[in-house]
């Protein structure tokens, strides 16, 4: 199980963002605590760099070996590793991808995909058809040939192979085939936050939770080996966002679906259970506010209040046709639950004006034609938060307390925890190639 992007202190921020809206801590935070259960470090650094993306992270623990960035199980020398999916299938083993991203996404692909570009969804979509038993998330995009680029129908692909082809909710619960494949999006599935405020999604999406009990369901169907990989994919993009509703939503329905797993395979001494995050990404904590910090709790409370994702204020916004800065800032107010100062708002619309020069410049550079040079202005000292979502991240964190070292993955050790037979393989350091070899020893 992978909470995609999960610096470590989102841990303790889901902890107490779970009291507060659901009366109870999180699961996970129970599982580190648990005396059965062992705790690691996952050392995450890629071939080419101390801090890796998600395509060398999962193929590192699909492939075996430090891959460089943006590849999935395409070594270094350019030779290709066998995805650990691929493998097990052979030995006729179960197998499944569960996410909240594209099922094509990197994490997935990473276990069961080959490809020199992780952004070559279309390739990869393919791929799992006969390797992957059970597959759910976004992507439609991807396999409808209506989309596709090369108008190639995947769909089809997967219909000859005997796959139960499900697009919503309420299909996939009432769904018994033993192989599926559920895209429930074009692109990622909503955030969570989304999903939760607005009746439409919340019937047509299914929760992490369910995608994970189903999926655990057909792998629990007969005594036959399996291997599951089970994804928050979009806590990696609230990240990336500084959109701290967004992510901490989605952790908290990952770990929903931590908590449907650990119930299904409780009393069972054959099934081993391994979460972690694949990387660190912008590193948010809650910083002390008030004198003596005594207005950090009152700040960090106010999330509960914010029903919906940067993602979907700023698409409500282009959508409305005017995009005025007055439009902008009541979208905020409504949703987030904060008023823009004159200066705040007029430094995003600033950074919506950059991003569109530098978009067509970079449209006319592929083209051959002559482009202006975007120089861009001093919104901020720092690189790294001087853009939509570091602005805004900034400017919301004056009223919640959260702070971000930026808006890009770090090259911090992520969280193992385990639970189930030799989980001692995952106590201390664990690179994050080994992750390979412990899955290869236990299954192949």
């Amino acid at each position: 199980m992978v909470s995609d992007g999960m610096s470590n202190g989102v841990l303790s921020m889901a902890e107490n963002f779970s009291k507060i809206v659901h009366g109870k801590g999180t699961r996970w935070w129970e599982l580190i605590d648990d005396k059965d259960a062992v705790q690691g470090l996952m050392e995450n650094s890629s071939a080419n760099s101390y801090v890796t993306d998600s395509a060398a992270a999962s193929s590192a623990w699909g492939g075996g070996v430090k891959i460089n960035n943006r590849a999935i199980n395409i070594r270094p020398d350019g030779s290709e590793s066998v995805p650990i999916l691929r493998h097990l299938k052979s030995l006729g083993h179960r197998t499944g991808l569960v996410t909240t991203a594209t099922i094509t996404h990197a994490t997935p692909a990473g276990f069961a995909a080959v490809t020199k570009n992780r952004d070559d969804e279309h390739l990869i979509a393919p791929q799992y058809a006969g390797v992957v038993d059970v597959l759910m998330g976004g992507g439609m995009k991807f396999f409808d040939p209506k989309q596709r680029v090369d108008l190639r129908d995947a769909l089809s692909l997967y219909g000859k192979a005997g796959y139960e082809i499900i697009r919503d909710r309420e299909t996939l619960l009432k769904s018994k085939g033993g192989k599926i494949l559920g895209l429930f999006s074009d692109k990622h599935l909503p955030y969570e936050v989304d999903r939760l405020n607005d009746k439409a999604l919340e019937g047509k999406i299914p929760t992490l939770a369910e995608m994970s009990g189903i999926a655990m369901e057909r792998m629990l169907s007969d005594d036959r080996k399996f291997l599951l990989q089970i994804e928050g994919g979009r806590i990696d993009h609230g990240a990336h966002s500084n959109d701290i509703a967004g992510l901490i939503w989605d952790q908290l329905a990952f770990d929903a679906a931590l908590a449907k797993v650990l119930e299904m395979v409780s009393g069972r001494d054959d099934i081993l259970v391994v979460v972690t995050s694949d990387h660190g990404n912008a590193n948010p904590g809650l910083n002390g506010t008030g004198e003596e910090y005594g207005d950090s709790n009152e700040a960090f409370a106010r999330i509960a209040k914010m029903t919906a994702s940067y993602e979907a204020i700023f698409s409500s916004w282009k959508q409305s046709g005017g995009q005025t800065a007055e439009a902008l800032s009541l979208l905020i107010r409504e949703k987030l639950g904060f008023t823009l100062q004159p200066k705040e708002i007029e430094a995003l619309i600033t950074a919506f004006q950059e991003e569109e020069a530098r978009a067509k410049e970079k449209a006319l550079k592929e083209e051959g034609k002559p482009h202006r040079e975007t120089k861009g202005s001093d919104l901020d000292w720092s690189k790294q938060l001087s853009n939509i979502p570091g602005l805004l991240g900034q400017f919301a964190g004056n009223h919640t307390g959260i702070g971000w070292t930026g808006t890009s993955h770090t090259s911090d050790p992520t969280m193992i925890s385990a639970i189930g037979p030799q989980a001692e393989r995952f106590s201390g350091i664990v690179p994050n190639q080994e992750v390979h070899r412990h899955f290869m020893e236990m299954l192949g």
